[in-house]
């Protein structure tokens, strides 16, 4: 009498979910053991997963091995937007780390969408690099959250590397850059200087990124006494052409209370102080402007931006480091720095006249 098929599986082709139920471990588990990650797994459960495996009939899938013991010579970094510094200069410190082992670095732009972020991933995952890399603000609110999740699951299980930047918002090894207590500490620094009176330019709060630096800016200017007057505070787009939109906009309400402007990236804040110019007040002599991440141009514009200090080239070099180790890190904070520049001046130091 022929031994009869396992009745979990009948006559369909075994699947490594079949293995890791048969194991009793979970689908990372056996994609480990029996695909050569670098990830170690004990010795009683790699037993156990190979049992099940020939008891079963399992073949194990070329390519998720490839990935699994990184055979593959690219890895993939999905950003928001390629024109914006921001994300170029983590760009920069990724393709260091790619270099220095000897990897090739392919880029896919997300456009803030979060539909073509996880219609890039389905897409990454076909191609099977080494790792794959998530760069830009968390978008709050949307319905591919799961699916995402899940496509970085199957990938990661398969063997391959996932780091985000941005937000600890989802499952996986973040580098999570502190909004929130830089944004803080600027308002704080700004109140310091002599600032009381507020205007701050920001994007949706559905982009995280930009509602952590709004918060963290009302929260540091609450804690010195002070707040933005709600028709101050202006929503416009994430980028140059919206700290323009928001200037014009505030001119409209009328500027001549406004001491200083706060814009949620250093983008906004130099298409503020543009816009300032057009409206015929001087940034830094009339009014001071503030922004965030220290992007190369905040030193190119005139008067330099104050600003907000991210390491982004550093984190894109640190993020490849900790996708290519084989260890699991969690969320690893990333601490920013405030740095106080000629388009803030310390009203202290101006005389009355």
């Amino acid at each position: 009498m022929e031994d009869a098929a396992p009745p979990a599986v009948g006559r369909r082709r075994v699947t490594l979910h079949d293995v890791a139920r048969e194991a009793g471990v979970s689908y990372a588990t056996a994609s480990r053991a029996l695909n050569g990650s670098d990830r170690v797994v004990r010795a009683e459960y790699a037993d156990r997963v190979k049992a099940a495996a020939q008891k079963l009939g399992y073949a194990p899938h070329l390519s998720a091995q490839a990935i699994a013991r990184g055979s593959t010579s690219t890895v993939a970094l999905v950003v928001s937007d390629v024109e914006d510094p921001y994300f170029s200069s983590i760009a920069a410190g990724v393709t260091e780390a790619a270099e220095a082992t000897g990897l090739i670095v392919t880029m896919a732009v997300a456009d803030r969408s979060p539909d073509l972020e996880l219609q890039i991933v389905r897409t990454l995952r076909g191609q099977r690099p080494r790792a794959v890399l998530i760069a830009g603000s968390r978008i709050a609110g949307t319905d591919t959250r799961a699916a995402l999740i899940e496509e970085l699951m199957a990938y990661q299980a398969a063997g391959g590397r996932v780091v985000v930047i941005s937000q600890d918002d989802l499952p996986f090894d973040t580098l999570a850059i502190d909004n929130r207590g830089g944004a803080r500490s600027l308002a704080i620094a700004l109140a310091e200087r002599g600032y009381h009176r507020f205007a701050m330019l920001h994007a949706a709060d559905a982009i995280r990124t930009s509602h952590d630096r709004r918060t963290g800016f009302t929260d540091g200017l609450r804690e010195a006494g002070l707040t933005v007057d709600a028709d101050r505070s202006i929503e416009v787009a994430f980028t140059r052409e919206g700290g323009i939109e928001g200037v014009r906009e505030l001119a409209r309400r009328g500027l001549d209370d406004v001491e200083v402007i706060f814009a949620a990236n250093d983008m906004m804040a130099i298409g503020a102080m543009t816009a300032l110019r057009d409206a015929g007040r001087i940034p830094g002599t009339d009014i001071g402007v503030a922004g965030f991440d220290d992007i190369g141009s905040a030193l190119d514009v005139s008067p330099a931006l104050s600003t907000v200090r991210v390491p982004l080239r550093e984190v894109g070099l640190q993020a490849l480091q900790m996708a290519l180790s084989g260890q699991e890190h969690g969320a690893v904070a990333v601490a920013t720095q405030v740095v106080l520049r000629d388009s803030t001046p310390d009203r202290r130091e101006i005389t009355p006249a």
